[in-house]
């Protein structure tokens, strides 16, 4: 018998990294907000890498945070050490990557809500949902308590029906040995929804003592570390290394001859694991060309010896591990600390999602996360803070929030999510957008605080500090469109150095900018300097002027998407009484529901020639409308 446990504006469903997003969005933008885990120790917990950021995936912490999320001020205050990568490459590909405490991150996030003004967290199993005349109204945990809310944000990561795989060792588990979540799967499939069976899986963790660092290379972080939050303030910390090592023909030996006894090749693993963070067993079949695979020892916080031995991700029994652990070069002696597993789960087919990440079958319903079929902590958490925004603008009866694909990587993954659907584990890359040069690290800010602010997230504080580096840079830019720069023994010397053409004539600064080989800071060298500006903004105007033929082509091109993006497709649209299109486009058009016709030309399956169809019909359609 259920008893009465309280009623919300909004119900989180987990406590990860989609989870806090989610919640803390909510809490923040006036909605009394529930958030129920199964463990309160565990939350915002990194169960696999101890890391946060890296190509594409730092750029949506960015935009997290410009949103008015909260990884990256978390990850600012408890990194040990920080790298940005790509740095010999241009702007588009470009990004952050944090090696974190995984502990003191926790922590953090864990004393952020409790300290958050409107969230009531909770421990406790969510069992069901209940959910009446389509709409989901409230959730049951296995104590039998009910809550009621307005709209329900399901977070459950990879915890649905978990089972731990290694070796012929299975059982039913949520990551690091927490409990896994059953009912609340099966509760989902009787609902309607369609779940898929997924896989993900660790590394071994080995003692920091036990290794001869001599035999790998240092990673050091940066000299001058740069930060996620545009609001954290810089600091000075003594920054911890990560080392680089290989394996070798006799770690390839040890796992050949035992592949059969993987549990990704024995048979017991029934789902599907992420093709681009494949399990060692995977590369050595895959790659089998290769003599050697990377290995990177990631220490896995200040207090703590164990470090993660990335790249090394399996399901081999643990005898195994021990074996295939020692013949790599500084791991002779190494003991393992926690042996690597294979852990499958349950993930809802993302099609089943509109743009807002509330589900088709089920109003008021929203998920987010791993549950949804992403990788990874910043997928969670770009998901998160959407699906928060958009379950409070549900209750609060306003439009909902959707970022397209050229506002941010976070508008990529869900479009992608939504639209395409996904096999395995969706990781996001910077081939998947089209216009990465326009979703850079540096301009996320640029991008996205307008819109937070416009939703409650960012303090009028903050946006106006906002306002005022817009401000220094279109002046900056101005300023130097103005100044000539005319060629001496200063100019000269600068020029030779940077290996630049000499000047023949009198140039603006602004053009000479554009040249490849110079920046700004050489630019800064031949005129008055401008001392009103930081090195962001500096960043930020010479990016802006080097890279502006090429950003002037992609606005263009997003304008064109845009137009297509306007044309919308009516929500009680008869696909079936269009004659013309093809049956698979028919089939794939009533699956997804296409919002526009954008989006219906994303649709795997769907070609111009149906589009153009459709395009047809709608405009009849109008036209019909308005002569009646």
């Amino acid at each position: 018998m259920t008893y009465n446990a309280g009623h919300y504006d909004v119900i989180v469903v987990g406590a990860g990294h989609a989870g806090v997003e989610a919640g803390v969005a909510a809490a923040r933008m006036g909605a009394k907000t529930l958030m129920l885990t199964l463990n309160l120790d565990m939350i915002a917990f990194m169960p696999c890498n101890p890391s946060i950021g890296g190509p594409a995936k730092g750029i949506v912490v960015r935009e997290v945070d410009a949103l008015g999320g909260v990884m990256g001020q978390i990850i600012d205050k408890t990194y040990i050490q920080m790298r940005m990568l790509n740095t010999g490459k241009g702007p588009a590909v470009q990004a952050l990557r944090a090696q974190a405490d995984k502990a003191l991150y926790s922590r953090e996030m864990k004393k952020l809500i409790e300290n958050e003004e409107n969230i009531t967290i909770r421990q406790g199993m969510v069992e069901e949902l209940i959910v009446e005349d389509g709409i989901c109204k409230g959730v049951v945990t296995e104590s039998k308590a009910a809550y009621y809310g307005e709209a329900i944000i399901v977070t459950t990561g990879t915890y649905m029906r978990g089972k731990v795989l290694m070796g012929d060792l299975e059982y039913e588990s949520g990551p690091n040995n927490q409990r896994p979540s059953v009912k609340l799967s099966q509760n989902l499939e009787k609902l309607g929804l369609e779940l898929v069976r997924f896989k993900t899986g660790t590394p071994p963790r080995v003692n920091s003592h036990t290794i001869d660092y001599s035999k790998t290379e240092i990673q050091p972080g940066d000299e001058n570390p740069r930060l996620f939050s545009y609001e954290s303030a810089e600091q000075a910390i003594d920054q911890v290394p990560c080392w680089l090592t290989y394996t070798n023909e006799f770690t390839h030996e040890v796992i050949n001859d035992n592949l059969g006894l993987s549990a990704m090749y024995s048979g017991m693993k029934r789902g599907t694991g992420p093709r681009y963070c494949p399990s060692i067993e995977d590369k050595i079949v895959r790659f089998n060309d290769k003599p050697r695979h990377q290995i990177f020892l990631e220490p896995e916080g200040r207090d703590t010896e164990e470090v993660y031995v990335q790249g090394l991700s399996t399901s081999l029994p643990e005898s195994i591990q021990h074996e295939m652990i020692k013949s790599v070069p500084g791991l002779e002696k190494a003991e393992i600390m926690r042996p690597g597993y294979a852990i499958e789960y349950d993930a809802v087919v993302p099609t089943q999602l509109w743009p807002t990440l509330e589900t088709k079958a089920i109003s008021g319903l929203f998920t987010a996360g791993q549950i949804n079929g992403t990788s990874g902590y910043e997928e969670a958490a770009g998901q998160g803070i959407m699906a928060g925004i958009n379950a409070v603008r549900k209750v609060q009866g306003k439009e909902s929030v959707i970022l397209d694909r050229s506002q941010g990587y976070i508008g990529v993954l869900i479009d992608d999510l939504v639209t395409k659907g996904t096999n395995e584990p969706y990781r996001l890359l910077t081939s998947r957008a089209e216009y990465r040069l326009l979703l850079r690290h540096d301009n996320a800010d640029l991008r996205l605080t307008d819109m937070g602010y416009e939703i409650g997230l960012i303090s009028e504080e903050r946006y106006q500090k906002f306002l005022e580096k817009k401000q220094l840079i279109e002046e900056e830019k101005q300023r130097l469109s103005k100044i000539m720069i005319k060629s001496n023994e200063t100019v000269k010397q600068i020029m030779d150095e940077a290996g630049a053409t000499p000047l023949k004539e009198a140039t603006k600064a602004y053009d000479l900018m554009k040249r490849p080989e110079l920046g700004y800071e050489a630019i800064e060298r031949m005129i008055e300097p401008n001392d009103a500006l930081n090195d962001e903004i500096k960043e930020q105007v010479g990016i802006q002027i080097k890279y502006e033929g090429y950003i002037k082509k992609a606005v263009e091109q997003v304008n064109r998407m845009l137009k297509m993006e306007d044309k919308k497709v009516p929500e009680d649209i008869d696909y079936d009484a269009i004659s013309g299109i093809a049956t698979e486009a028919r089939q794939k058009l009533k699956k997804i529901r296409p919002l526009s016709l954008g989006q219906a030309s994303r649709i795997s399956g769907v070609n111009p020639a149906d589009i153009s169809i459709l395009l047809v019909y709608i405009e009849q359609g109008n036209i019909a409308r308005l002569a009646n």
